[in-house]
């Protein structure tokens, strides 16, 4: 987007092909969040979330670092095959049963990741369809293990049929950008919040506001503007039906809605 709008020309390397790779690799980082989806699950989300997603984000920061960093150490950088780089960095010293160790232990991250956003994307769903932004049907648990299944099994389906018919690298922007915007909403949100609605219980507090807000909304932002046209028409598509659900069911049904325009429906928590 960028290379459309200033007419800068694409580049692999340097500064320009690092922030453009962040905003490919930011899926890399996608996972903490879904810690914040399982809130309700845990027994003192107060304490537990807030050390679990700091703890998890640094140390794997910390090791994607050092891992880059032995990487290219390894193999000249602008000779690092992109579709495999860790495999093919080992085997270019030699090194080929630690080049298939990895290949099997990537398989391994790949499917644990899946699940855990399946995990996460299924609790989201059912929080909404709990406040009835989605049909309320879908917020039933199983009578036995107390679990969204209907949720989960539908997210599944969908995930599994969009694998097969989407290339990946095409659902990896997809994801990105989507993100990126949820994270830029969130941190307007805060600041939008903390003026309209100060009476609002914070269990978590966001510690320099506004700054730290603006200095992520900006940083999102230009995550984003680094992504390719294409990859904004399909986000705007997404979002010209996400509106349209919102605007034909989800808000007249919502019962916070409703709460909000009648404060006497309100229930305490």
């Amino acid at each position: 987007m960028l290379q459309t709008i200033f007419g800068i020309s694409p580049s692999n390397f340097g500064v320009i092909g690092i922030f453009t790779a962040a905003a490919v690799v930011f899926f890399a980082f996608i996972g903490f969040d879904v810690v914040a989806t399982a809130a309700e699950e845990v027994r003192e989300p107060q304490r537990d979330l807030p050390r679990g997603i700091i703890a998890s984000l640094v140390i794997c920061t910390v090791l994607y670092v050092a891992v880059s960093l032995v990487v290219v150490g390894m193999q000249r950088y602008s000779q690092l095959n992109v579709e495999a780089p860790l495999a093919e960095a080992f085997k270019s010293v030699d090194q080929s049963w630690a080049a298939t160790l990895i290949t099997i232990g990537a398989l391994a991250g790949l499917t644990t990741v899946s699940m855990i956003l399946i995990l996460g994307q299924s609790r989201i769903i059912f929080a909404m369809s709990r406040d009835h932004l989605l049909p309320p049907a879908l917020s039933r648990v199983h009578p036995r293990f107390g679990t969204p299944y209907r949720i989960t099994i539908g997210v599944g389906v969908v995930v599994a049929v969009m694998a097969a018919f989407i290339p990946l690298e095409a659902l990896a922007e997809l994801v990105n950008i989507g993100t990126l915007f949820a994270f830029i909403v969130v941190s307007v949100g805060v600041i939008i919040l903390r003026r309209t609605r100060p009476d609002l219980e914070r269990p978590f507090r966001v510690p320099a506001v506004p700054l730290l807000p603006i200095l992520g909304s900006l940083a999102c932002l230009y995550l984003m503007l680094n992504l390719p046209v294409e990859t904004w028409l399909r986000f705007l598509v997404w979002m010209a039906i996400g509106f349209v659900v919102y605007f034909a069911y989800s808000r007249s049904h919502s019962r916070v809605g409703r709460q909000d325009e009648n404060p006497k429906e309100r229930t305490p928590a």
